[in-house]
């Protein structure tokens, strides 16, 4: 199959088809949650990359694919960013021109089967470098990954506790390398199709290789969800509601009780009326309660998110202040020269305050947990330290009340199961208004969801596991290796580059020789 028509000789149609290729993968992600299109969806996009008809051409195509990757996967944000998410988007896309140039590098014409064999490795590896630019805090954070689309595959889960949620988009871009070869250049199937066959090859290696969490005992956890609180007084309405929907699980044998992101929103050392409710709360059902503080703290200036645990004597003095903030959000980046986003959407009006460090915190009943806040749960490192610290289960307190009606609360509760499946340890995510998960071991679902319009408390019974994954022991190595990879690819490129400048000299002429004289005593 090879693209032609007039069309594409036209820059805006070809700009136009690049944007929406790069778009398609949104589909691949919840809400939609088809998990197998991910392995066809950056088909379209390559493909017209392979057929620019400059390098330039080809970078362009990567920079609008880009664009519209980012603007379709977050496109909930754009009422409350409005025309700032597009800024951002234009910004974060100019990321894959790099990989633009790297597909027509080695995908364009009718490549050799060397060419096509360097692409299933150096293709792969150009796009985890630009996840893990783009995974930066202060460039949005990894929300979006390509790997994260397999949240619900199990086979992909095992992989994940092998390589985390890099080893998973590395092998979904290598297979849509394959299948665009396969589509697109007939004189190339048979090194495409040896490449599919190794892939699966390792990956069905990887996967029986990959060891299983031991499952060892459970906790029961409960989760409190009171749905969006609107008006006059909302802090102390929602609180009152919290209060009322903890009450419901006095007697049911809790290890721990899990309130959402920005559940109380007054300090408790300034209102020890509710820290006394809660201790009284903590009292009634026997269990420790987890509450998120989003206010002006007593005892050092600035406004903090923080995670607090409350106990049957009230606060226990354990307490995770978010370290990661979400930008414009939570802070204004170069507020000084950004502040004006704070006039066209709902950017943060005062800066919020980070933590230094993460916290595992014993609960009542010797369970010990690593809680992380908001979109902190997208950052795989964050749960493999906890991981590594001792944590027996990952919290994340959420608050998706800006998005309700938009896909992002599924894709926001989604990414426990890969942080689950990572670690090998179960994960809660427990939200203000919903999507509220639990997720085990392995990143199988617990239970059920509790929806966007759901306000009750639900149990779970968490089961814990022993042991340790290669991932939480070896760490981002597939990133690691994708930068080695492109590494070498530069170094290979300048000493190619060095060759073909570096002067031939000319081809050495023997003098000419005759009948009576000699070359070197001529006349003789």
């Amino acid at each position: 199959m090879r693209l032609t028509g007039d069309w594409l000789e036209s820059r805006w149609w070809r700009g136009a088809a690049a944007f929406l290729a790069g778009a398609l993968p949104m589909f691949a992600f919840p809400a939609p949650s088809l998990w197998w299109f991910a392995y066809v969806a950056l088909v379209p996009w390559i493909v017209l990359i392979r057929s620019a008809p400059t390098g330039r051409r080809a970078a362009y195509d990567g920079w609008l694919g880009g664009l519209g990757y980012m603007l379709a996967v977050h496109h909930w944000l754009l009422p409350s960013l409005h025309v700032f998410t597009v800024v951002i988007a234009a910004l974060l896309g100019a990321l894959w021109a790099p990989w633009g140039l790297l597909v027509r590098r080695f995908l364009s014409g009718v490549p050799s089967p060397g060419r096509v064999a360097a692409a299933l490795v150096v293709l792969p590896s150009g796009w985890l470098a630009v996840e893990l630019v783009r995974s930066w805090e202060g460039l949005g954070g990894p929300w979006g990954l390509l790997g994260s689309s397999q949240w619900q595959v199990e086979p992909a889960l095992r992989l994940a506790s092998v390589g985390g949620v890099w080893l998973l988009s590395f092998l979904v871009v290598t297979v849509n390398v394959v299948v665009a070869v396969l589509v697109s250049v007939r004189e190339s199937r048979v090194p495409a199709v040896a490449g599919l066959v190794a892939t699966a090859a390792a990956t069905s290696a990887a996967w029986v290789w990959s060891p299983r969490p031991d499952t060892d005992g459970g906790a029961r956890i409960a989760i409190v969800q009171p749905g969006v609180v609107d008006g006059v007084d909302s802090g102390e309405k929602r609180f009152a509601r919290e209060e009322a929907l903890t009450r419901q699980l006095a007697g049911q044998h809790l290890d721990l009780i899990v309130w959402g992101e920005s559940s109380v929103g007054f300090d408790l050392a300034d209102r020890p009326d509710l820290a006394d409710r809660i201790a009284a709360l903590s009292r009634l059902t026997d269990a420790d309660i987890m509450v998120n503080v989003d206010a002006r703290r007593s005892d050092r200036p600035g406004i903090y998110k923080s995670s607090v645990l409350v106990g049957p004597q009230g606060p226990t003095g354990d307490r995770y202040d978010k370290m990661r903030l979400v930008p414009f959000g939570e802070y204004i980046p170069a507020r000084s020269l950004l502040g004006w986003a704070t006039s066209v959407g709902k950017a943060a009006g005062e800066d919020r305050r980070r933590g230094s460090e993460q916290v595992v915190m014993n609960v009542g009943h010797g369970l010990r947990v690593g809680p992380m806040v908001c979109f902190e749960s997208a950052f795989p490192d964050m749960g493999r330290h906890l991981a590594e610290d001792g944590a027996e289960v990952l919290l994340a307190q959420s608050s998706t009340s800006s998005f309700q009606s938009s896909w992002a609360p599924e894709q926001h509760a989604s990414l426990a199961a890969l942080r689950a499946a990572e670690t090998g340890r179960p994960m809660v995510h427990a939200t203000l208004t919903g999507v509220s998960a639990v997720y085990g071991p392995s990143g199988q679902r617990i239970g059920s969801w509790l929806g966007t319009d759901a306000s009750s408390s639900q149990v779970y019974e968490v089961p814990l596991a022993r042991g340790t994954t290669p991932y939480v022991r070896l760490g981002d190595w597939p990133v690691h290796a994708a930068l080695l990879v492109l590494a070498a690819l530069g170094a290979t490129e300048c000493l190619r580059s060095l060759r073909l400048r570096r002067p031939v000299p000319p081809p050495r002429v023997p003098p000419a020789r005759t009948a009576h004289e000699s070359p070197a005593r001529p006349g003789r």
